[in-house]
C-alpha cells in the first residue's frame, strides 16, 4: 500500500519493527518501530512516557514525509 501512495505522489512514512521487510518491499521512508503489536510505544513504560514516545514517532514521521528522497531512507 505504501508503494501505491508514493506512486500517486503522496509521501508516506512506514513505521515498523520489521525494517528489512519494509526495505525489500519498497518502502521509501522507514521509521524503525518498537514491537509488532505496539510499533509506536513500549508498554513497559508509564503512560506519560508512552505518550511522549508516540509523539516522538509522529514528529519523525512528519519530518520523513517532508523530506525529499532519492532512495529508501531510515529516519
Amino acid at each position: 500500500m505504501v508503494k501505491e501512495f508514493e506512486r500517486a505522489g503522496i509521501p508516506t512514512a512506514h513505521i515498523t519493527n520489521m525494517t528489512p521487510v519494509a526495505k525489500v518491499t519498497g518502502s521509501n521512508r522507514i521509521i524503525p518501530g518498537v514491537a509488532i503489536k505496539h510499533p509506536c510505544s513500549d508498554v513497559g513504560l508509564t503512560m506519560d512516557e508512552q505518550k511522549q514516545m508516540r509523539r516522538d514517532f509522529m514528529e519523525r514521521a512528519l519530518h520523513a514525509v517532508s523530506t525529499e528522497i532519492e532512495e529508501p531512507e531510515f529516519f
